[in-house]
This record gives structure tokens, sequence and C-alpha cells, in this order.
């Protein structure tokens, strides 16, 4: 399966300590055995999966979209704002 990355996942990425990306890239991993592993969102989120898990007691949401041949990861971030960011980064 091809693994893309929009812009914005990249960013909030990057600025991660090093211990953080690895609990990332363990997430990353598990949706990539499971993609069914996020809540599927619907209204104008329609399509796009997001999975929650914790990093040093702070609960982070992933969301990315998925078919057969391609995963993109859409979007890394905290619970604040993060469906308006989303939905904002999609129009």
């Amino acid at each position: 399966m091809e693994i893309r990355q929009t812009l914005e996942f990249r960013k909030t990425y990057k600025k991660l300590h090093q211990n953080q990306r690895a609990v990332v890239n363990e997430e990353i991993e598990k949706i990539i055995e499971n993609p069914k592993i996020g809540v599927e969102k619907n209204g104008d989120l329609k399509n796009i999966f997001v999975h929650k898990f914790k990093i040093s007691n702070q609960q982070y949401l992933l969301a990315y979209t998925f078919d057969e041949l391609t995963m993109t990861l859409i979007m890394l971030g905290v619970h604040e704002n993060f469906y308006r960011s989303v939905k904002n980064l999609l129009n």
C-alpha cells in the first residue's frame, strides 16, 4: 500500500520530538494493518477516518483516507479545532 502525506501532516509531524514520532509511527503501522481502526466521519467529512491515540497523556487525532492501493495521511493534531481544520483543508 502506498502511503501519501499532505503538507499539513508533514509540518505537524516534523515538529514532534523523536519519541513522539515513534508513537505516531506505531499508530500508522496499526492503521496500515487495519485501515478501519479509525472512526469514519459523516457529513462534510464523509469518507474521512479519524484514529485517536495518546502521546504522554495528550490525546492526538490522525485523519486519513484509504482505498485498496493508497492511504493518505491528512492531518495530525490535538482535538482543539481539529475537525474544523480538516474541513478547511479539504475545501
